[in-house]
Formats: C-alpha cells, sequence, structure tokens
C-alpha cells in the first residue's frame, strides 16, 4: 500500500447539479472508484490555541497538518491512515502510516508510533512533540471519486458532500454511519466539494469540460472552513444540526 505520495490539488465548489452534469461528463473516460459513494471520517491534530490551521490559512509557501483517516469504518479491519500532509509551492506530499481500527481501539496514536519504528512514524511523531498537538476536531463526508483509465491513470476526481463536524467524542470512529449525535453541517446542503489530483497536467478533455461548464478553482480546506467559520467568528451557536439525508451514509 503506498505510504509516500506527491502530486498536484485542485478544488472546486460546485451545485449538485453541476456535480451530477460532470459526473455523466466523465463517466465514459475515467473509471467509478469502489462502485459506490463511501464515507471518509477525519480526526485533526492540533494545538491548543489553533496555532497549525492559524498557519494554514495564511498561505504560507510550505505548510503542514496531521491528520487521522478511515474509509469504511464499519469494517474494525479497514485500515486508517494517520498521514503527515505537506504542501511547498502548490505541489502536495503525503506521508503516512497505517493500521486499523481495532488496533486503535483505546489506544492513542503515540502508543502506536512509539512501537513502529519505520522512517515516517518518527516523522509524524516528531510533528507532534514539536508543535504539541493533539486531536482537535472531526470531520466526515460522503465521496464519489473516479479514476483516470489507460494512459491516465495518476488521475484522480472526486467528489465530497454532507460534510459535516463535530468538536466532541472525537474518537468515535462510527462503524454504521456518521454517528448522529452531536454533528454540524459545515456547509450548505447544496454544496459539493470537487478535487482533481494528478501527478501532471491536466488532460485537455478535462480542461475543456471544465471551461465549458464555467467551473474555476477555489483555495478551500475543510478544516480551515471549520476554522473560519466557527472558532474565528464565534459561530458554533448557530451551526445547523445534522438533518436525516445523512443517516443512512455508510
Amino acid at each position: 500500500m503506498q505510504s509516500i505520495f506527491k502530486r498536484y490539488e485542485k478544488k472546486y465548489i460546485i451545485s449538485r447539479e453541476q456535480s451530477d452534469l460532470l459526473q455523466d461528463q466523465i463517466s465514459g473516460k475515467m473509471e467509478i472508484d469502489r462502485n459506490d459513494e463511501y464515507l471518509i471520517q477525519n480526526l485533526y491534530y492540533d494545538t491548543a490555541n489553533w496555532d497549525i490551521i492559524r498557519e494554514s490559512i495564511e498561505k504560507p509557501l510550505y505548510k503542514e497538518k496531521l491528520r487521522l483517516r478511515y474509509y469504511n469504518a464499519f469494517d474494525p479491519e479497514s485500515p486508517g491512515f494517520l498521514e503527515l500532509k505537506k504542501k511547498f509551492n502548490g505541489i502536495v506530499y503525503k506521508r503516512r502510516i497505517t493500521f486499523s481500527l481495532s488496533e486503535l481501539n483505546n489506544r492513542c496514536v503515540r502508543e502506536i508510533l512509539q512501537n513502529n519504528d519505520s522512517q515516517i512514524s518518527r516523522e509524524i511523531n516528531y510533528f507532534l512533540s514539536n508543535k504539541n498537538a493533539y486531536e482537535k476536531i472531526y470531520i466526515a463526508y460522503k465521496r464519489l471519486a473516479y479514476n483516470g483509465a489507460d494512459g491516465e491513470k495518476n488521475l484522480r476526481v472526486s467528489f465530497d458532500r454532507d460534510i459535516i463536524f463535530r468538536n466532541c467524542s472525537l474518537n468515535d470512529f462510527c462503524r454504521d454511519g456518521i454517528c448522529k449525535k452531536n454533528n454540524y453541517r459545515l456547509l450548505d446542503d447544496n454544496n459539493i466539494i470537487m478535487e482533481i489530483k494528478t501527478t501532471s497536467a491536466f488532460p485537455l478533455w478535462l480542461v475543456n469540460l471544465l471551461s465549458i461548464n464555467k467551473i474555476f478553482p477555489v483555495s478551500f480546506s475543510k478544516y480551515g472552513t471549520y476554522f473560519t467559520k466557527y472558532v474565528l467568528e464565534r459561530q458554533n451557536s448557530a451551526a445547523e444540526p445534522l438533518i436525516k439525508e445523512i443517516e443512512d451514509a455508510a
């Protein structure tokens, strides 16, 4: 399983209607991943004063963050990824180690890191110790993704919807979909986050598709959006409660 990544990433905020249209248009050129929508759950690490995300939203030339991510956590043996994500001059680098939800059970990641002597584990452990970072915010969403076919295997396009967050019960990676308690919506119900990831230039057909549909990249971070909307502006009390349509997320 790949543990080191280097690629370009572009993000777009689109409507559900645009998302449906684009998925229809790319389906003939790309292959759907996992054959269905799936749940992604993330736990982000930061300092007591939110120093990591504060620095990130200033858009420095170099920035880094740490997150624990699980796909399909309803399976206790499904691999999770502790990822040190770095961005320098527009290029994203990811270094990660993996362990299952059952391995994490009743343990903190620091204990797991102490028992893993890999170079990446040492880098992550240094990040945690040097920055005095700890579990800070849970963010989850449903994703539908497509992978490039034939000569475009390095291309990936994903669509994220129903993005929610919570700032309590952070280690509760739900095995039967998104937990209903203490969750709040991050964005308007009609917003979809599309991400395009590649190790090289976008293919011409994709560039033309974005141009025809008047879809342009934006600077966006799920974690950064949470921080600016619900920490900096002290809007936690105004957050809209999680509603029924994501109860069946899986």
